[in-house]
């Protein structure tokens, strides 16, 4: 990229716990978030990666029609690790309308839809007056809120490309800078659980009954999760320690659910993430997967990354942590990636214990073993329905 993009602040909140730390201090311990399915409405088996609190968390007075689970958990991450002021000091020295937000998700407020169809009056079928669809279910909802929220008045846009929703908003805010339209901008993610998400993906056969292990032999699906996350990203900030390298996007468009079988969409995007970087395979120290634990997805996924990589990289997926947050994935990696490279962390691919034969990548079983390992560069890849991809590597500016 011709301009440096540096990473100033950045929080995430998932089933690990509140704010970076709790989630760091989970990865290092290898200690998983997933639980069993306790979440209402649901009646299969499964593990999910749910969020504690979320129902705890009150919105401003002034914003209560923006009430529901997706916007709670958004404020929930707003609070942590000094974002919200982080956003103030923003908005102080480039002005409220020179910021933009770029936000992802895919389900954005949907179970208060869920929750209003529950309600309805008996004989008429009428909604309850509380629903308020503009600003609960709508896919643009949680950028509304945000905008309201923090009081600012430049470009916002929602992207909502599966599951990887918010790894595409780091590349949709370069672009938005470059063309002048803003001077920093506030990318991030959140996605909620909801009984659509966990009945969908169980009604495609792709929900697992256990903690989810990702490209073990006997991986048999995913189990969701939800989460959020915000990064901050300016041009050029002298005391950053870590920069946007690069992106890549693709949409090879291959089937509705599943990934093409040699992960061509998936080689695209790392491809172009590489190049965009200026940057050799053998120069990324880490990467993390998007890792699902489904048959399919796994092995398209290693077969794109022995398009690319060869199998030498050291790779895992955090899946097993967390869940798969869906929209929230991409924001979800790329905090851990920065994680991995401030704190020299190499995340282990929780839960799988025999790796497929089938699967070539060097993923990390032992973070022991690859202790004196030196994290400077990491790619993160999200991979979604329709094979929409994206690829994003961050690292220690040059």
């Amino acid at each position: 990229m011709n301009k440096n993009i540096s990473l100033t602040a950045s929080t995430v909140t998932t089933a690990l716990g509140v704010g970076r730390s709790a989630n760091y201090e989970a990865l290092k311990q290898s200690r998983t978030g997933l639980q069993k399915n306790g979440f209402a409405g649901i009646e299969f088996d499964t593990y999910i990666g749910q969020v504690d609190g979320v129902d705890d968390v009150i919105l401003p007075k002034e914003l209560t029609d923006f009430d529901c689970r997706n916007n709670r958990l958004a404020e929930l991450s707003l609070q942590q690790d000094g974002i919200f002021e982080a956003i103030e000091e923003l908005k102080a020295h480039y002005g409220a309308g020179r910021v933009g937000l770029f936000i992802g998700t895919s389900t954005s407020g949907i179970q208060q839809t869920e929750m209003a169809y529950a309600a309805r009056a008996p004989e008429t079928g009428e909604l309850p007056a509380w629903f308020k669809y503009e600003t609960t279910h709508d896919v643009f909802s949680p950028a509304a809120y945000l905008v309201k929220r923090l009081g600012l008045c430049g470009t916002v846009q929602v992207i909502s490309t599966a599951c990887s929703s918010s790894a595409r908003v780091f590349a949709t805010a370069v672009r938005h800078m470059k063309a002048g339209l803003c001077d920093a901008a506030i990318v991030g993610g959140v996605d909620s659980l909801c009984q659509m998400t966990l009945y969908g993906f169980n009604a495609l056969q792709l929900v697992s009954s256990k903690p989810c292990c990702p490209a073990d032999v006997d991986r048999d699906g995913i189990n969701i999760g939800e989460a959020a996350g915000f990064i901050l990203l300016e041009t050029g900030h002298q005391e950053s320690v870590l920069s946007l390298l690069g992106y890549g996007e693709s949409s090879d468009a291959w089937h509705m659910s599943s990934p093409h079988l040699e992960g061509k969409g998936a080689v695209q995007a790392m491809q172009q993430a590489l190049a965009c970087a200026n940057l050799e395979p053998a120069q990324i120290d880490y990467i993390n997967l998007h890792g699902t634990a489904t048959p399919a997805n796994d092995l398209a996924e290693d077969q794109a990354m022995m398009t690319v990589f060869s199998g030498k990289n050291l790779c895992s997926s955090t899946k097993g942590f967390t869940g798969h947050t869906l929209g929230a994935a991409g924001i979800v990696g790329a905090v851990f990636s920065c994680i991995s490279i401030e704190e020299n962390l190499l995340p282990v691919s929780l839960n799988t214990q025999r790796i497929d034969s089938k699967i070539h990548s060097n993923i990390v079983l032992d973070a022991s073993s690859e202790a004196n390992s030196e994290i400077d560069i990491v790619m993160s890849n999200s991979f979604g329905f329709g094979g929409s991809n994206s690829s994003l590597i961050i690292g220690r500016p040059a």
